[in-house]
């Protein structure tokens, strides 16, 4: 099968290029590089040593004996995507292309306005190429459990039948996002299900939790192959910002109560998953949602099963609660429905059976190269001061932030 991947040189990204190239697939990854380029931005970097796409794929050469293409360009330039789209012409478009964090987008107005052009522009410009000559081509779009926010209710997949003055209707579910990077999300999804309906096109919206993790079998083949890990405040997941803080012998910092409770997996069913839409894919016109994850936790669980897990490698680990720098409720309902990859035979992985011997082994290994300054959130969601209309705007740490051409097409969680 022909497969492209968007944000082929991210976190999921690369380790997806590798996985579908292992299993006989022609693969194309695009990138422009603009995740690498955030963290000379705000001065942070991933925690495992990273090699470039080129590097990158030259030693999967070495060491699988197959080939990745790849590109260099931005998805919000229509005329490179639709040319690499017209010219490869994917069976499977699998789309992590996107700015991810939710921090990123609420440092200032700059950067809000930059995670919502680069996202929504770009998965619109995906989309008006499948329209105009690849409308058998399967998009399969990863989506985020955020969308949803925490209702009072459990969390369908996608959609929820309802009954209102005695008439009944199937409808999306009701979002209620928490960032403006998840506003953007919400905002994809919606395009997708109109481009679906108007277009006949087939689409697969991977609504997924939190990934942890770095090793995979192709990973773990050649350190050169390595995936990254972040850690900080604006890029990096709570359970992985734990494990580097037990690891430097610094308090783990749970913000609020921690009652906050997600959807979480391991990076090895992230791909599973992914490879079970490609492999199933969606009909023509259907846009379908499945919920990725497979446990969930909450943020003080997080931090307690980090605690227990570094005492069996002789660390003693200690948790602060720090005054929360979002607007989240910290004591909430939390019940997601997540079957329909179960039912296409997903056999997860879990938590408990990896944080001492994978994820606390592999910050233990690189903690040297942590940035402790970059570890203590310094964006707050109430403050939405901002630079002088024209001016280059910096962002909370001080470091100025992108210009506007300079647009992002990586995603990773």
């Amino acid at each position: 099968m022909r497969i492209m991947i968007l944000g082929g040189d991210g976190y999921l990204g690369w380790p997806t290029a590798m996985y579908f190239s292992t299993r006989g697939h022609d693969v194309h990854v695009v990138d422009n590089f603009a995740r690498r380029k955030a963290d000379e931005e705000l001065q942070a970097d991933s925690l495992t040593p990273i090699r470039s796409l080129d590097e990158r794929i030259h030693a999967w050469r070495e060491v699988s004996g197959k080939e990745i293409r790849s590109a260099v360009g931005t998805l919000t330039d229509y005329e490179f995507i639709s040319r690499e789209m017209n010219e490869f012409r994917p069976e499977t478009i699998i789309h992590y292309g996107e700015l991810r964090s939710a921090p990123y987008s609420m440092i200032d107005r700059e950067h809000a306005v930059y995670t919502q052009q680069n996202n929504i522009t770009g998965n619109l410009n995906v989309l008006w190429a499948m329209a105009d000559g690849l409308r058998e081509c399967h998009l399969v779009k990863l989506g985020t459990m955020g969308e949803y926010g925490t209702p009072n209710i459990d969390i369908e997949e996608g959609y929820i039948d309802i009954e209102h003055k005695g008439r009944k209707d199937r409808l999306p579910f009701p979002k209620q996002p928490g960032s403006f990077y998840h506003l953007s999300k919400v905002a994809d999804s919606n395009n997708i299900m109109f481009a679906c309906k108007i277009w006949g096109i087939r689409a697969t919206d991977l609504n997924q939790g939190v990934v942890y993790g770095v090793e995979t079998d192709e990973t773990k083949l050649d350190e050169r192959l390595c995936t990254r890990l972040d850690y900080d405040a604006i890029w990096g997941t709570a359970l992985n910002r734990f494990c580097i803080q037990a690891a430097l012998g610094e308090p783990m910092t749970v913000y609020g109560k921690g009652g906050q409770t997600r959807g979480f997996l391991d990076i090895r069913d992230t791909l599973a998953c992914v490879e079970l839409a490609t492999m199933n894919p969606a009909d023509r016109g259907e846009c379908r949602v499945f919920n990725q994850f497979t446990e969930q936790f909450s943020v003080l669980g997080l931090a307690e099963m980090v605690r227990d897990a570094a005492a069996k490698r002789d660390i003693k680990a200690t948790i602060a609660h720090l005054d929360n720098p979002r607007v989240e409720l910290e004591d909430h309902y939390f019940n997601a429905v997540h079957t329909k990859l179960l039912d296409l035979g997903l056999q997860p992985h879990f938590l408990s059976d990896t944080l001492v011997d994978s994820l606390l082994v592999t910050t233990e290994t690189y903690a040297t190269r942590a940035r402790r300054e970059t570890l203590l959130p310094d964006v707050n969601w109430r403050d939405a001061s901002d630079a002088k209309a024209g001016a280059p705007v910096a962002s909370k740490n001080g470091n100025q932030a992108p210009a506007a051409e300079m647009l992002v097409t990586e995603a990773e969680a």
